[in-house]
């Protein structure tokens, strides 16, 4: 490959890493600005539109349902939900240009149900009432190890038949879920992003 062309697909490959979309439902084909924020990473457009696939399937359609994205970025989850009918869908980040461009996202398509919060995950969940979520998506940075403790101290606020969509760079053990009192409902793998969606198990 000539020294052109590697700069070429290099430029390619930035500009497809700085823009994904929303694949459906009223805000179909809009494009979302990614940040270069700190571990930043977006769900990619072919995982999205599995996970979407499967939560249509499994609440037999998405209007009226309430979610949380709680490390939202560049806000795909969250707004993929908004675009499909979700009642209210709460957007949280702690990094203040991301927040901005969330917020600017949501003006731009006038996004009613979309709320934008602008905190630390751990200071913004407290006041949240107990059973306040259909869908809470936890997407933290794979390198964090935040996603044991997000899962822990989002339970309460999951809705009777609620669901988590959980990504991580490794597929979740099941046996581990089930201890900590999870069911893996639907489980995939894109790449190097294994994601899942999870239930409460009874106690």
């Amino acid at each position: 490959m000539s020294k052109h062309a590697r700069s070429a697909q290099g430029r390619s490959a930035r500009a497809a890493v700085g823009r994904v979309r929303i694949i459906g439902g009223s805000f179909r084909r809009t494009p979302i600005a990614v940040v270069a924020a700190p571990g930043l990473r977006p769900t990619p457009d072919r995982v999205r539109e599995t996970v979407f696939n499967w939560l249509e399937h499994l609440f037999a359609g998405l209007p009226g349902t309430r979610a949380l994205d709680l490390f939202a970025g560049s806000g795909a989850l969250g707004f993929e939900m908004a675009s499909r009918g979700a009642a209210h869908v709460v957007l949280v980040d702690h990094d203040a240009r991301t927040v901005r461009a969330l917020r600017a996202l949501r003006e731009r398509l006038a996004a009613t149900n979309v709320e934008v919060l602008h905190g630390n995950w751990r200071s913004v969940l407290p006041p949240m009432p107990d059973g306040s979520f259909d869908v809470i998506f936890l997407d933290p940075p794979f390198d964090s190890g935040l996603l044991p403790a997000a899962l822990a101290a989002v339970r309460r606020l999951l809705a009777p038949a609620g669901l988590i969509y959980a990504e991580a760079a490794e597929r979740l053990d099941a046996q581990e879920l089930s201890e900590q009192g999870w069911e893996v409902v639907r489980a995939g793998k894109a790449g190097g992003v294994h994601f899942h969606l999870l239930r409460s198990r009874p106690c």
